[in-house]
């Protein structure tokens, strides 16, 4: 893979910051674009801005056909059965928060129990707590390893007769990890457990097949597999989605109201309550043609590559700490240097031209864990070099001296 004809497709890279070439190790927040998906977005507002599903006129027909293929599309690249299990929405924090109302609403009752992990993202914990305080049920945790790997024993004791669901992370935010979904899920069906997983870390680094994995419900955001900003994916296993109510009330997730009852459209209509992003949802088709053009497995085994490389010289830093050690991790590195606060780290890399994370990455979960308030967290994606890797070491070399 030419990482160079790689680079060149994301015009954001190819500028200064504070007067240095830009080294962009944000990619767990957000990636960057493609110029192809940068493209479709202005296209669709030149040329085929309109309302979808709903009009006769030609723009409607063509921006409703593209929106649609967008979905046949989604439902390929995850290997869903069917196209209407695959739902539009926001991102994945909307995504989950759907499930936890749809599904909570319908299953959770009172004294029932739903289980989480430690390492997850708030955004897979703080929707299932709303929907248990609405029900009055319970939020159970699995814990995990100073490693970063969950205790998959610990979950099986979790398990019972009140459990409803399990919601897991794919891949943690912060320490990398890889879940055993396909053993977390085996674990959970033996006792009749649906599971939801969490698939923003994980969409843009590995191939997903949700039929592969076996989960019933799987979630996650374009913004953070090179498509725009505001459009995600809930997938959701057809018998299920069949019996949860909707999420939202408004245009297109009706077949016919009255003001004594409405009814409620088909699937993937019933959970899409009014104007869709459109452009933002063709933006994603281009982002997943950039991910199977570019190769699934290529971006996998690079970024695999890049990971290995600067843990490995992160490690020879004298002091430097690496949070989330788990034999099967992604493209996440967490670290500190020495008892220097994580935001001071940030903010001097950042005039070094070098874009990380710093704080508690939505899990302050796994910082108590740690005892700590925070890491810097370099994330790496397919553009990324081992050149840039040696500039970030060579920046915490420098800095490091300085907050001592």
């Amino acid at each position: 893979m030419e990482t160079d004809s790689i680079r060149s497709q994301f015009p954001i890279l190819d500028q200064k910051v504070y007067g240095k070439p830009l080294v962009y190790f944000d990619n767990a927040a957000t990636t960057q674009k493609p110029q192809s998906v940068i493209d479709t977005l202005c296209r669709y507002y030149q040329t085929l801005n309109s309302n979808i599903h709903r009009g006769a006129h030609y723009l409607a027909g063509e921006a409703t056909e593209e929106y649609e293929q967008t979905r046949r599309a989604v439902q390929q690249f995850i290997n869903a059965r069917h196209s209407h299990e695959i739902v539009f929405t926001r991102g994945t924090t909307e995504s989950i928060n759907l499930v936890a109302a749809s599904f909570g609403q319908r299953f959770l009752n009172e004294g029932d129990e739903v289980v989480v992990s430690a390492m997850e993202h708030h955004s897979n914990i703080v929707p299932w707590q709303l929907a248990c305080e609405r029900q009055g049920a319970r939020l159970q945790v699995i814990p995990f390893d100073d490693e970063g790997v969950l205790d998959l024993e610990a979950l099986r004791g979790l398990l019972n007769e009140k459990t409803r669901i399990v919601a897991v992370n794919h891949v943690s935010n912060t320490l990398g990890t890889v879940n055993p979904i396909r053993q977390i899920v085996d674990i959970a069906h033996s006792h009749g457990i649906p599971v939801l997983v969490d698939g923003a870390q994980a969409i843009s680094h590995f191939a997903v097949d949700v039929q592969e994995l076996g989960c019933d419900f799987y979630c996650f955001s374009g913004h953070k597999m090179y498509g725009p900003m505001g459009v995600g994916v809930m997938y959701g296993r057809e018998e299920l989605l069949e019996q949860m109510p909707p999420y939202q009330g408004g245009g297109e997730m009706i077949k016919d109201v009255t003001f004594e009852r409405t009814t409620y459209n088909e699937l993937p209509f019933k959970f899409e309550a009014g104007t869709p992003a459109v452009g933002d949802v063709l933006g994603l088709h281009s982002a997943i043609r950039f991910m199977q053009q570019t190769g699934v497995d290529n971006i996998a085994r690079h970024e695999k590559e890049l990971t290995d490389y600067a843990t490995e010289r992160l490690l020879q830093i004298e002091d430097l700490r690496i949070y989330g050690r788990a034999k099967e991790k992604t493209s996440v590195i967490s670290f500190l240097v020495g008892n220097a606060h994580p935001y001071d780290v940030g903010t001097l890399l950042d005039k070094l031209g070098i874009a990380v994370r710093t704080g508690h990455h939505c899990t302050q979960p796994i910082m108590d864990r740690y005892g700590i308030p925070g890491t810097v967290r370099a994330s790496f994606a397919v553009y990324n070099t081992r050149e840039e890797v040696d500039t970030l070491i060579s920046a915490i070399e420098r800095i490091a001296p300085m907050l001592a």
